[in-house]
């Protein structure tokens, strides 16, 4: 399957913002992506359990409020909110840290948007990998559902398919970059933003990190 990795770098919008959560401070990532689907349609790829491993990865539990989910060899949590085909929030918990997702549908004319918010404890993992942390893994998610979404019958494409590619390398390195830039918009750094999207670039390609 030929991936338009300039048309899904386009498609998202991002946004960092620094926030306090639960009393310390955090910085929440934010996505923004419109899908040629109804609200409904998006709602569901994104809820039901047996359609969310045909874009993301294998999810087990009890999927709604109060219930707990684990996806397969990542993150659980507790679904700390559901509205259907609005919103829905939960813990993201993985390596013995927790932080926050947010995720909402709007209905637009002739389409859907999806937008979501992942909110993080600053710690030495955000100033080693900044937004793209979290951003680069959710925006390949998010490019997985537009395939599922458009093509509902085809294979989930693999990771490795597209790290190893020169396209797919570089349409990580543009993510990156692109979540350092947000990231320097909400006030960061601009070395360091950078310094971090290039760990973010090495950490998903395997390569080591070159200078801007």
């Amino acid at each position: 399957m030929d991936i338009d990795f300039q048309g899904h770098l386009n498609a998202v919008e991002r946004s960092v913002e620094y926030v306090e959560r639960e009393g310390k401070a955090a910085a929440a990532v934010t996505l923004s992506r419109s899908f040629e689907a109804s609200a409904e349609e998006l709602w569901d790829a994104v809820s039901n359990a047996e359609r969310i491993p045909r874009w993301f990865l294998p999810v087990s539990g009890d999927l709604k409020t109060g219930g707990r989910f684990q996806l397969e060899g990542n993150a659980g949590g507790e679904i700390l909110a559901c509205e259907p085909v609005s919103r829905f929030a939960a813990t993201w918990e993985f390596g013995g840290d927790v932080s926050w997702v947010d995720v909402s549908v709007e209905n637009l004319e002739g389409s859907a948007r999806l937008t979501l918010t992942h909110t993080a404890l600053l710690s030495p993992h955000w100033d080693e990998y900044g937004a793209g942390a979290t951003g680069v893994g959710w925006e390949m998610g998010l490019m997985g559902l537009a395939i599922h979404l458009e093509h509902p019958d085809a294979p989930l494409p693999e990771e490795d398919a597209f790290t190893d590619t020169p396209e797919g390398k570089a349409f990580i390195a543009d993510c990156s970059a692109a979540w350092a830039a947000a990231s320097v918009s909400a006030g960061t750094d601009r070395e360091a933003a950078y310094a971090a999207g290039r760990s973010t670039t090495a950490f998903y390609t395997g390569e080591s990190e070159s200078a801007e």
